[in-house]
């Protein structure tokens, strides 16, 4: 049963994603500074690979998630999703941040990420609590 609820969360924190790049993809492109094909969309969007890393690390996220929510007591809707919102807000999106400033990206690159972070956490904390 553990495993099913960390795949489960994690396509559902991939599958947030998803649809937030698609709505925001114009913004993304132009905060990231990705090189455009002719087409507008994104120079390398013939490789899969993106698509594959980001689905493992969506699972890598939500195993150790659960880890963390098994020894914390973490059991329900509500507990899982505020214990998914704190890693979000104040663990991923403060390390993005610094990385992005670093990198010199535009502020405009860490809303869009980081809201992912946040919501994705938030996501996968809640399907964690649930199952």
């Amino acid at each position: 049963m553990e495993i099913l609820s960390v795949i489960v969360a994690a396509v559902a924190a991939f599958a947030f994603g998803a649809v937030w790049y698609m709505s925001l993809s114009a913004q993304w492109i132009r905060a990231s500074g990705v090189p455009v094909g002719p087409d507008g969309k994104p120079a390398n969007n013939t490789s899969k690979a993106p698509f594959v890393i980001g689905i493992l690390a969506m699972i890598v996220v939500a195993g150790m998630m659960r880890h963390i929510f098994g020894m914390a007591g973490i059991d329900s809707l509500g507990k899982g999703a505020l214990a998914g919102l704190g890693t979000g807000a104040f663990i991923a999106v403060p390390w993005l941040a610094m990385n992005y400033g670093f990198a010199g990206r535009a502020p405009a690159l860490t809303l869009i990420d980081g809201t992912n972070c946040v919501a994705g956490c938030t996501i996968m904390g809640s399907v964690l609590g649930l199952m």
